[in-house]
């Protein structure tokens, strides 16, 4: 009667076999998921690309129906009316000491915690009157596109978690504000400058500007504007203030260092 052989044990160890059938899911899921990620890259960026688009059309055809109605007013002898502005930004120019709680509260309601801080308004009654109970303390008017772009593009930051964080990436934004339909840095600026119905989460989403002094000094704090000196409201010339020193007024000192190209420029 034959002997039976005995049977071979495995040269790989059970454990090692495991654990290498475990390493190699793993990656086929990170692989799997690396290439999911990738296409959605591709096609969330196809729609920043379109979104942005269709917001310079919307831009241009605005500007070309301004240039329409105020040519077509003045072939009839008429004067064109621009309609009332919607947003106003607001910079800080003195401090509180020995001020009402009254005024310190609207400040702060403003996010106006400090000098040269700055800051996106919606322009309804109730802020205007606010605007007017804390104007010997403030400079604001109402900011083209241009400063809009400039302000969020160069001293934009988001509050993420209660931090200051650097609008360096589209994800930062579509983080907080995907879900308001706001996932890019061109959205933003939209909803913002057109205040549009999620004015308020974008608004409070953006940090408070940090500004500094006019190059050169304010002329006077203590009168208003159209008496030669800095605070109250200076309408389309808050543009010069926070603009880049090659398009400073005569009347308006601006910001320096508002704006990264400024000393480039000069």
């Amino acid at each position: 009667m034959a002997t039976q052989e005995p049977k071979k044990l495995p040269t790989v160890p059970e454990t090692l076999l495991k654990r290498r059938k475990r390493i190699n899911e793993l990656k086929s899921k990170r692989t799997s998921e690396k290439q999911t990620a990738k296409k959605l890259r591709q096609k969330t960026r196809k729609d920043i690309f379109k979104r942005a688009e269709k917001y310079v059309r919307e831009y241009r055809r605005a500007e070309k129906d301004e240039i329409r109605l105020k040519r077509e007013a003045k072939r009839v002898g008429n004067y064109y009316v621009p309609a009332e502005a919607k947003l106003a930004f607001v910079i800080r120019i003195k401090g509180i000491n020995g001020v009402s709680p009254r005024v310190k509260k609207i400040l702060q309601l403003l996010r106006l915690r400090q000098i040269n801080n700055g800051t996106f308004v919606k322009i309804n009654k109730a802020t205007v009157q606010m605007l007017r109970l804390v104007e010997p303390y403030i400079a604001w008017g109402y900011p083209n596109l241009k400063t809009v772009k400039e302000l969020i593009y160069k001293r934009g930051f988001g509050k993420v978690d209660g931090k200051r964080i650097a609008l360096t990436d589209n994800a930062i934004i579509e983080k907080s504000l995907g879900k308001l339909g706001i996932i890019c840095m061109e959205d933003l600026i939209h909803e913002v400058y057109t205040v549009g119905p999620h004015f308020k989460e974008a608004n409070n989403f953006l940090w408070t500007f940090k500004l500094s002094n006019p190059r050169g000094g304010f002329r006077k704090k203590t009168n208003h504007f159209v008496e030669g000196g800095d605070n109250g409201n200076r309408e389309h010339f808050i543009n010069n203030l926070v603009d880049t020193p090659t398009s400073v007024d005569v009347n308006c000192k601006c910001y320096t260092h508002v704006l990264e190209h400024s000393a480039s420029r000069m």
